[in-house]
């Protein structure tokens, strides 16, 4: 027979899995209520007072580039990776990394304006295009590290963002942390089953 001090770790551990994976579920939630991920991410920060103010920012990350998806120019429907931009960034808050994200976009489909700004700035790519009314086409989404994702990812999307004619300019792979439930790394244990993208 088990005794109370093999049980009560055992409970905490079931209480803590519990509690991290109703919070998963409220974060999948905010993040599926919104084209842009910034902007969800945006409002899970001042829901969770994450941040003071909590401002969403995109930090690059340098010299760690992912290698292009084969499907990338067949889903963003050019002929050349030349014709391409990218962007690897951290989408942190308040000091807390949410997320990373790899961006392949198409420059020619925004404003000179909105190119400058991803190059000059750390305002995240959903606030820089957000005048183009883009929305999302999920394209996967599943809980646990993608490859390319970064060990702390809890669920790793990916997805094509379009203008509202139907012309896609990017192509987003997002990797979201633990550390944007509050949790530690090892506190959610992900399973690999599939979400169903809607």
């Amino acid at each position: 027979m088990a005794s109370k001090a093999t049980i009560a770790p055992l409970l905490l551990s079931l209480a803590l899995n519990g509690c991290a994976s109703a919070t998963l579920v409220r974060f999948e939630r905010a993040l599926a209520a919104q084209d842009s991920a910034t902007l969800a991410l945006q409002d899970w920060c001042m829901a969770r007072g994450i941040g003071n103010p909590p401002r969403v920012s995109a930090n690059a990350v340098r010299n760690d580039d992912a290698p292009l998806p084969s499907d990338a120019l067949d889903l963003l429907r050019v002929d050349d990776k030349a014709n391409l931009g990218y962007r690897h960034v951290k989408l942190d808050c308040g000091g807390v990394t949410l997320s990373q994200a790899h961006n392949w976009f198409v420059p020619s489909r925004l404003t000179p304006e909105m190119n400058a700004a991803l190059r000059e700035t750390d305002t995240p790519f959903g606030t820089v295009v957000a005048p183009l009314r883009f929305t999302r086409q999920r394209l996967a989404a599943f809980r646990g590290r993608a490859e390319g994702c970064p060990q702390g990812t809890i669920l790793s999307h990916r997805a094509v963002l379009q203008l509202p004619d139907g012309r896609p300019i990017s192509l987003v792979v997002e990797c979201y942390q633990a550390a944007a439930l509050h949790l530690p790394d090892g506190a959610f244990t992900a399973d690999t089953l599939p979400i169903e993208a809607d």
